[in-house]
This record gives C-alpha cells, structure tokens and sequence, in this order.
C-alpha cells in the first residue's frame, strides 16, 4: 500500500542534535588538531597530502618540516585538503544550524518559484559580492530542458504543417482551374443574362469558401474523434486523464483559416473564370 509519511521540523532537530551529541563527534570537537579515525595530526595528514601531490604532480621534490611554514604555504595553496578538522564534522554529520551549508526552498507552484526567484535578484541589487545568494534553481534547468525538446518536436510539426498547407492549396487551385474549364459553357450562359465579371469570380470564389468550411468542419470532427481513444490509451499507460483536448476557438480559428487558405487558392482561377469572352464561352462543347 502506497503512502505518504509526513514530519515537523521538530524530527530533524531531534535527528541533529542526536548526531552532534555523539561520543565520537564530542570526542572530535574536544581535539580539534587531531584527526580521531586515524590519531594523528592535521598537520601531520597534511603534510603527508602535500607529498602524495608532489609525487603524483611530478614536482620538484620537497623535505617539509613542521617549521617549515613558507614551503607548507607554497604547496597548501595548490592541494585541496581532505583532512581537515571541518571536513571530519561533515564526514561524522555534525551540523550547525546556524551555519549551513545551503538552504533548500520547495515552492508550492511555478507563481511562488517565481515570486522566490525575484526576491531573491531585489536582495542580490542591493548587496556587495560576497553577500550575494547564489542558487540552483533545479526545476528550471529540468524544465529547460523539456521546453528545448518540445519546442524541436514542434518547430518538425509545424514544418509538416506547412508542406500540407502548401500541398494541400495548390491542389485546390488545380481543382478549382479545372472546374472553370468544364464550365466554360455555364460562366457564358450567366454573362449573357447579365451577369458581371464580379459576379463570375464571387461564383467561385463562394465554392471555394464552401470546400474550405466543409474540409475545415470534417478535420475538427475527425480530430474530436481522435481525442477518445487517445485519452484512453494515455490513461490506461500514463495515468494521464484527458490531455487530448481541442478547445473551441482554436477550433473555430482552425476552420477560418482553412476557408482563407481554399479562399487565396481559388483567387487565380476565379479570375480567370471572370475573364472569359461570353461569346467564345458560348460556343464552347
């Protein structure tokens, strides 16, 4: 049975001051020059440091004594020392509330994340260097780093979408040009009785609006359709519960912008509907 188990702060003060009361770590906060695992020296672990590095550096071979303070600061600077009086408080879990290491911020939701992360740069504009709070904001770098994969993932989707637009409205035009050529006879007959030029071109610029509204309508339907089983499969694997979903007016601009596209297709062809001699288009089988 899954759960979730709950504690005040009261538990970790409890967990602190059991470790700090210790006898191994009051033994080490009473000999503060000796390190207690091994019984010997800082000093002397130091020094025997300071040769591993020499030797694994290749440097110019040194004899240090304990008074040989100019030569100890020479290589001191140069070694990162593992035994250190600090170093073995931490190794032993001593802690100093007082004094920590880093402070760990859970943020309720991404407003109050943000709302710490602004307090955070006011606070930082009015302090010197070495007041500064630095942090790591581990949420961010994740979510970065999620917003880089989807937005590829979409920049590859919107180019497809693109090739489909301009597939898909060439062929409108082609089928919109072939319908002017089979109705040679018909753009004639309406000339005749009076019909203008603008009112030719209206003719099929209304058809093609109509086939983009139809297509338009039966891609959203399609769509909406789609969305059922793909909230089934994703909650019965993900145990995410309706993340298909097509809002409305996007459906509605979706349908607007599909009659725009058929509309500017057709726009060639309508004109050239429009500009065709009654005459000869009366005489045409």
């Amino acid at each position: 049975i899954g759960g979730t188990v709950g504690y005040t702060s009261e538990l970790t003060d409890y967990y602190i001051n059991a470790i700090n009361n210790t006898d191994i770590a009051n033994q080490q906060k009473e000999n503060q020059d000796i390190d207690i695992f091994s019984g010997k020296t800082f000093m002397q672990l130091q020094l025997e440091e300071i040769d591993q590095y020499i030797i694994d550096n290749k440097e110019p071979i040194a004899d240090l004594g304990k008074d040989d303070i100019q030569k100890f600061n020479d290589y001191a600077s140069k070694v990162n020392f593992k035994s250190t009086y600090q170093n073995n408080l931490k190794t032993l879990g001593v802690t100093d509330l007082d004094d920590p290491d880093y402070i760990s911020f859970y943020a309720t939701d991404f407003k109050s994340k943000d709302e710490l992360k602004d307090f955070i740069a006011d606070y930082n504009a009015l302090q010197e260097d070495e007041n500064l709070i630095s942090y790591t904001d581990y949420v961010d770098i994740m979510m970065s780093s999620i917003t880089v994969i989807i937005n590829a993932i979409t920049y590859v989707l919107i180019g497809f979408v693109t090739i489909s637009l301009v597939v898909s409205s060439i062929m409108i035009g082609i089928i919109t040009y072939i319908s002017v050529l089979e109705r040679i006879k018909e753009i004639g007959l309406l000339r005749s009785i009076g019909a203008s030029k603008k009112d030719i071109s209206r003719v099929f610029n209304a058809e093609t609006l109509i086939i983009g509204f139809v297509s338009g309508l039966l891609g959203i339907l399609i769509t909406l359709l789609l969305t059922v089983p793909i909230n089934i499969i994703l909650t019965s694997l993900a145990e995410i519960p309706a993340i298909a979903v097509l809002p409305f007016i996007p459906a509605i601009v979706l349908i607007l912008i599909s009659m725009g596209l058929t509309l500017i297709a057709g726009f060639i062809p309508s004109k050239i509907a429009a500009k065709k001699n009654p005459v000869e288009a009366l005489r045409t089988e």
